[in-house]
């Protein structure tokens, strides 16, 4: 005959001691404080210097940081071949006329050279669209006065001042300029006038001469058969001795042959 067997439930069922069942007694506020508050924030905390110690460097690409390059003055498509290498992109910020430098060249870029970037960074370029260029106003028969303005209006100077006589053209007006009306020259250039003065006579045109040494301010008074007034002498360590700063008559003013002009010239001492 069989023997009958024990059932499990008619055996003691002994658990083991519980986790830290000692020093934190189930059911007690240590044990709670524990598993409620320490242990979710040292997870946390683990999560924490995970993350910031191994995902992200991986993430940013941290010790791949590298100097930007200076790509100021250079053509964009010399930059390119450079920033292809470099594993870096770029973005045309803006474009803006400049004198003196050609079309396509690099003029600003962000973020500056030297400054720490990495790989896959777009670099922003403002672009140069050369010289901007404006067409010689329309002056024939103005006055050189309104002439005068008109070159300033159209962000062009006063180049040289000659003469004609004539009995056939209207007196004191401009005949023609030098380029001509219409001529598509870049912002700044001199324009030379030539006036009709009419019958032969004793007048002539005060030229520019501040900002020139002492010596060339003479010589183009006499070439417009001017006489040199009177010398005053300013300290002004902006610009080299001997430097005009000042003249008594204004630029295009007519004088009569042989008029005293008086300059203001620099010095050190």
């Amino acid at each position: 005959m069989n023997q009958p067997r024990a059932s499990r439930l008619n055996k003691d069922v002994r658990k083991g001691p519980g986790f830290f069942t000692g020093p934190l007694p189930l059911g007690s506020f240590k044990r709670k404080l524990v598993l409620r508050l320490i242990v979710p924030l040292v997870i946390i905390m683990l999560g924490y210097t995970v993350i910031d110690d191994i995902v992200m460097p991986i993430l940013t690409r941290a010790g791949t940081e590298f100097p930007l390059p200076d790509f100021t003055r250079q053509r964009l498509l010399e930059a390119r071949i450079s920033l292809d290498d470099l594993d870096l992109k770029y973005e045309i910020a803006a474009e803006e006329y400049a004198p003196g430098v050609e079309k396509g060249v690099i003029l600003n870029q962000f973020p500056i050279a030297n400054t720490k970037v990495k790989p896959g960074r777009a670099i922003k370029f403002v672009l140069s669209l050369g010289e901007k260029n404006v067409a010689v106003p329309e002056m024939g028969g103005r006055s050189v006065r309104q002439a005068i303005l008109d070159l300033e209006s159209a962000d062009l100077t006063l180049g040289e001042i000659a003469w004609a006589f004539s009995d056939t053209l209207p007196e004191k007006v401009v005949v023609f300029s030098y380029p001509a009306v219409g001529t598509e020259i870049p912002i700044g250039t001199p324009v030379n006038l030539m006036v009709n003065r009419g019958r032969a006579s004793n007048f002539t045109y005060m030229p520019k001469v501040i900002g020139l040494a002492i010596s060339e301010a003479m010589k183009r008074l006499e070439d417009k058969h001017l006489t040199l007034g009177l010398i005053n002498y300013r300290i002004d360590e902006n610009y080299l001795p001997e430097t005009v700063l000042e003249q008594s008559e204004p630029e295009g003013a007519e004088l009569d042959v042989g008029t005293e002009v008086d300059l203001v010239v620099s010095t050190v001492e």
